[in-house]
């Protein structure tokens, strides 16, 4: 037997249920970038686990983005404009918490007078070791607060498909 032919109303079918799935999987991997992150900034404690996390929700968001971008090519109509909304704001989340995360270290020297990292070096050990905890800290905030974001608009889509 022959495969039967794909029909527009098919490929609309299937771009719906490949973004559902996929929203779910953003959605899921940042709820636990979320929680864990949570977590680990109320015990002052960053995992390593909890980056190699992070690093894999932002993928997850890469390839929301790349979904609605076959959906936009491919002429899928969700039928509610908020559809492309959601499936691209999860990934301009991420860039932003990336930046902002990357910002902690300068604010956290600029909040202290410091230069530079070798301004920082020049101290004693343990207000260097402060230093560290202070920006590790908030780009654990950073991350879970994302999270929490994105997985929230990542359920979204759900609501519009």
């Amino acid at each position: 037997m022959g495969k039967r032919p794909m029909r527009a109303c098919d490929n609309g079918l299937e771009m719906a249920q490949t973004a559902q799935i996929t929203a779910v999987l953003v959605a899921a991997l940042n709820a636990a970038v979320a929680v864990a992150g949570g977590w680990a900034w109320w015990r002052a404690q960053t995992p390593a686990a909890l980056w190699l996390a992070w690093r894999a929700a932002q993928l997850s968001t890469t390839l929301l983005a790349a979904v609605a971008a076959a959906g936009l090519i491919s002429g899928f109509d969700p039928g509610d404009g908020l559809f492309w909304l959601y499936m691209l704001l999860p990934i301009t989340v991420s860039i932003i918490a990336e930046q902002l995360r990357i910002a902690a270290a300068q604010t956290v020297l600029d909040q202290r007078g410091l230069a530079d990292a070798q301004a920082v070096g020049e101290l004693p050990e343990e207000e260097q070791a402060a230093i560290v905890e202070e920006i590790v800290a908030r780009e654990t905030a950073v991350v879970a607060l994302a999270g929490l974001v994105v997985s929230f608009l990542a359920l979204r889509v759900l609501m519009t498909l």
